[in-house]
């Protein structure tokens, strides 16, 4: 079972033995097994395609944190 989208590169792949491997652009980013696998597949297919690409963004930890602005303000940063 795939799910692809248009938006941030996320596709998600359910294995026989029931993990579900999430991956960004082809490469596998993390492994879900157990209750975590069971609750995201059940996220996900409630999810349109938008939803499901910010719900594998969350579980990867590959998202903006809001702190980008004050990053590149830092005297460390500044060129």
């Amino acid at each position: 079972m795939n799910a692809e989208g248009d938006g941030l590169g996320f596709t998600f792949k359910r294995n026989k033995n029931g993990e579900v491997w999430v991956a960004h652009h082809g490469r596998k980013v993390t492994t879900l097994r157990g209750a975590a696998a069971v609750d995201f597949l059940a996220e996900i297919d409630d999810a349109g395609l938008v939803e499901q690409q910010q719900l594998m963004a969350r579980i990867t930890g590959n998202y903006k944190r809001g702190n980008e602005r004050l990053a590149s303000n830092h005297p460390r940063n500044r060129s």
